[in-house]
């Protein structure tokens, strides 16, 4: 059987490390601050001496021990750099006499063989990354489509998208970001799909980032958005291997990040966020419903509570003459005025949902649904609130959870409560006031220099059939313009609308 090795000749510029074991020992451990966990180990072929090096709690025993350590005790012969690469049973080695390149190795789980006097040492890949197996998804549950997750594994999080794209044309480029914490960054885009100036840009906001770690992808895009103070989401993250397969194949760039369970995927639009991949795995009527849904929610979500106080505030006439019996016979034991009270229901709405998100799962779920009926309840009893407040703010908190996306609907509940401010001040202009700045800044929001309001503004009609409709699929010939994409294709117009049975 044939092993394919990838071996490499090490370019970084760095000063080489001694050709004694000795002095080299000395070295590695001046370098790691003479940590305990470091192995130092000789191995004695007749008159030769070689060291491996590694971090013991960093490497899997059982490839060091099968695939290294064996291998050369077994050997004969006059061992050199280039012999000991074929000795050993790691596919993939490197060469290096860097002594920083060394030490930024096998912090990572590499092991280092070094003989003495000789030129060169290899660098063996046998870490032990830890990681979960494959599992479902938690943040993003669907009914319909691959129930699969991305792991901590930037290694098997690259083979689930290369297992949806075995494309050649994709591409997958390797960025180290981290002065301290070095952290393996991926960009996987298209080749042939992909805009050049999108990949360029991407490409050239991981260079320049200079940071002494990066935690988690998450944190990655909060780097190299274009705008650091918006309450919205500039960058789509996912934990769902299909969602990037289909951002790629419409000519999107995902990024990877070692460590990370989730994915970056961008440009993404202000309309990306009220997608989800299920839309596409039902027919397009259902899919088209379920989105026209989530809008409809979104937009209850934010109005309904500010319009409440602005109505009970200041436009009493615009209230119904049926409705305001009812409403003033709810509201005759409360002490406070709307805007209090809407204020003070909306602040332990957040309470519950953030005790339900920190509290065990189970345990979460009793907080949330029981939490949420006593308090009720008991704020209706003690004439802190009124009934139709009560099913207001349901229906608020209702409508954020429905975007598939948590960072929007994280963003909506936040805007919610400045919104209610100017209500309670100045009414219903207040809630105009409020949405026209909205749009404004929204008009001028983008992503990777691209307009976040896109298909609105700039209007591309072509594209509401991938965002706000769902068509069927002989009419999504093109991909989303918005994207431009440099393959625009998808279907040979000519054959979409075509359908041949059997017997034809």
């Amino acid at each position: 059987m044939f092993r394919r090795r990838e071996v490499k000749k090490d370019i970084e510029n760095g000063s080489p490390h001694s050709f004694d074991i000795e002095t080299f020992h000395k070295e590695i451990l001046s370098l790691v601050s003479n940590s305990e966990d470091l192995v130092f180990r000789i191995i004695t072929i007749g008159e030769q001496k070689l060291a491996v090096v590694y971090f013991d709690d960093l490497i899997n025993t059982t490839a060091m021990q099968d695939s290294i350590i064996r291998p050369l005790e077994e050997s004969t012969g006059d061992l050199n750099y280039q012999l000991i690469q074929d000795t050993i049973n790691i596919a993939k080695l490197t060469q290096t006499n860097q002594i920083n390149d060394v030490v930024n190795n096998i912090v990572n789980g590499t092991a280092y063989i070094l003989k003495q006097g000789d030129t060169h040492g290899i660098l063996a890949d046998v870490s032990d990354k830890g990681t979960r197996g494959l599992e479902k998804a938690e943040t993003e549950s669907l009914v319909f489509g691959p129930k699969i997750s991305f792991t901590e594994s930037i290694t098997k999080n690259l083979n689930l998208i290369r297992s949806n794209i075995n494309d050649p044309k994709l591409c997958v480029e390797t960025f180290m970001i981290g002065s301290r914490a070095k952290k393996k960054v991926q960009m996987v885009y298209i080749k042939d799909i992909a805009e050049e100036e999108n990949v360029n840009t991407f490409r050239q906001r991981i260079t320049e980032i200079e940071v002494d770690s990066i935690v988690d992808s998450t944190v990655l895009a909060q780097m190299i958005e274009d705008n650091s103070f918006t309450f919205f989401p500039q960058f789509i993250t996912t934990e769902l291997p299909d969602r990037c397969t289909i951002s790629l194949l419409h000519g999107k760039i995902c990024l990877l990040v070692d460590r990370s369970p989730t994915a970056v995927i961008g440009p993404s639009t202000f309309m990306n966020f009220f997608e989800s991949t299920e839309d596409i795995y039902m027919r397009w009527n259902m899919g088209t419903f379920l989105r026209l849904v989530r809008f409809v929610a979104i937009f209850f979500s934010i109005l309904l509570t500010p319009a409440y106080v602005a109505v009970l505030t200041y436009h009493y006439e615009v209230i119904p003459s049926a409705l305001l019996v009812s409403l003033g016979q709810s509201r005759s034991n409360v002490p406070f005025p709307p805007f209090f009270e809407a204020l003070l229901l909306e602040f332990i709405i957040e309470l519950l949902r953030e005790a339900g998100a920190r509290l065990p799962t189970k345990v979460g779920q009793t907080m949330g649904i029981v939490g949420g009926i006593v308090i009720g309840q008991a704020s209706v009893q003690a004439g802190f609130t009124s009934n139709i407040l009560i099913i207001i703010i349901a229906i608020s908190a209702l409508g954020s959870f429905t975007a598939p996306s948590y960072a929007i609907g994280t963003a909506v509940r936040i805007i919610r409560f400045p919104i209610i401010i100017m209500a309670g001040l100045y009414g219903g202009v207040g809630i105009m006031f409020c949405l026209c700045f909205i749009l404004i800044h929204l008009l001028k929001v983008t992503t990777l220099g691209r307009p976040y309001l896109s298909p609105i503004y700039p209007f591309r009609f072509a594209d509401f059939k991938y965002s706000l409709f769902r068509l069927p699929y002989q009419y999504l010939v093109q991909r989303p313009i918005s994207n431009h994409p440099m393959d625009q294709g998808r279907i040979p117009e000519k054959k979409a609308k075509e359908k041949k049975d059997v017997d034809e």
